[in-house]
């Protein structure tokens, strides 16, 4: 992405949020866009898949802490009218460099803006912050691409590999990505010599922005590919095989390095994150990597005790029950729960609630009257004097 990109889009207005959001905010304003607009909901609609790209290229610059900083600053340097285009070729005009940092120091000498010298702010301006203007610039580097898949919560725990199809700008199978016919082949630009990057002199200072030849690729498409139009990448539905760890979390986000859409021209391809969704299971639930399961007992079970069986999510286990036990409490099974990556074993996390029955025979319900004789009564000391004191 170009500096003339950064100065001309406002990214922030692309995905509707303040320039102060917080990363949470971008990241929420990206995905409710990204799925109304994504190419797959929206088959055929130019429009969509224009507003899809560029939300995703918004969200590359603003998701990414440095990137973002660039971006403000230079939109603030370049949009507060403390420079002005020369008449002359359309460059920026030197001069104007001392009456946008008057008040910052005495004459002469390295001034300074924000703690950045000139040096510091032009490599990081014309160069796309990378270091020094004599930076290669080259084919542009691909979008990152965000997908969304939904896992059963098994599977999640388990870990599990599944397909994913993608309808997503990749590699034109007809030129390989570099834009030119078949038979062809780009050749280097003779303005800026293959860099992308051509130096311009202005009294003191050299300014380096993209050649205006080759658009700062680097080469020049004589014969453009009848398939892409010399882009080197087309619109065309592609299926991958993604690995999901076992313990991979709801809201996770895996991240799948050059798997995103192709860089313009056979330029380094964006990256694919895939969002994931796990469906709730009937019995389990999960806090981290251990699993949770309720299981019902008996008024006579949680008085006496008992061995109580229950499932894991790879077979089943037996709990003791203690004498005495309350409604509500919770009893481990360790190393039944998630398993991570390092190695460790979440717990499984049984909470036992006391079922009272509705319905009882008359012979149970004599048995109980006998019972309640014999059990201590409740205590509720507290409870009556408080009745006593107000009632």
């Amino acid at each position: 992405m170009s500096s003339k990109d950064w100065l001309e889009k406002d990214f922030y207005a692309v995905l509707g949020v303040p320039k102060s959001a917080s990363s949470d905010e971008i990241k929420k304003a990206y995905r409710k866009l990204a799925r109304e607009l994504h190419p797959d909901h929206n088959p055929g609609n130019t429009d969509s898949e224009d507003r899809f790209k560029a939300v995703s290229e918004a969200y590359a610059v603003l998701s990414d802490d440095r990137k973002r900083k660039e971006y403000d600053e230079m939109r603030t340097l370049f949009g507060s009218g403390q420079f002005r285009r020369s008449a002359r070729g359309g460059g920026f005009d030197p001069s104007d460099l001392f009456g946008g940092f008057q008040g910052g120091g005495g004459g002469g000498g390295d001034r300074r803006f924000g703690g950045a010298g000139f040096s510091d702010i032009f490599s990081s301006i014309f160069s796309g912050g990378g270091g020094g203007a004599t930076r290669t610039r080259g084919p542009a580097r691909g979008r990152d691409v965000e997908a969304e898949v939904v896992l059963e919560f098994g599977d999640a725990v388990r870990g599990i590999t599944l397909p994913l199809s993608l309808r997503s700008p990749g590699v034109c199978d007809t030129c390989h990505g570099n834009g030119a016919k078949p038979g062809t082949q780009p050749r280097a630009c003779p303005v800026c010599l293959g860099s992308g990057l051509v130096t311009r002199n202005q009294g003191s200072f050299s300014f380096s922005e993209p050649c205006r030849e080759c658009q700062g690729v680097g080469s020049i498409v004589d014969e453009k590919c009848p398939e892409c139009q010399g882009t080197g990448g087309v619109t065309k539905t592609r299926t991958i095989n993604v690995r999901f760890p076992a313990g991979v979390a709801d809201g996770q986000r895996i991240r799948l390095a050059g798997r995103g859409e192709p860089g313009e021209r056979g330029g380094p391809s964006g990256d694919l994150y895939v969002l994931v969704k796990v469906r709730r299971d009937d019995l389990f639930g999960r806090t981290g990597d251990d699993l949770t399961l309720t299981v019902p007992i008996t008024v006579t079970e949680a008085i006496l005790g008992t061995d109580l069986r229950v499932p894991t999510m790879d077979g089943a286990v037996t709990l003791r029950v203690p004498p005495g036990t309350p409604s509500g409490r919770t009893l481990r099974a360790r190393g039944k729960g998630v398993a991570r990556r390092d190695g460790k074993v979440g717990d499984l996390l049984v909470t036992v609630e006391i079922e009272v029955p509705k319905d009882l025979t008359d012979k149970a319900r004599d048995a109980l009257d006998t019972l309640a004789g014999e059990i201590p009564p409740a205590s509720r000391e507290q409870l009556d004097a408080r009745v006593r004191r107000y009632g």
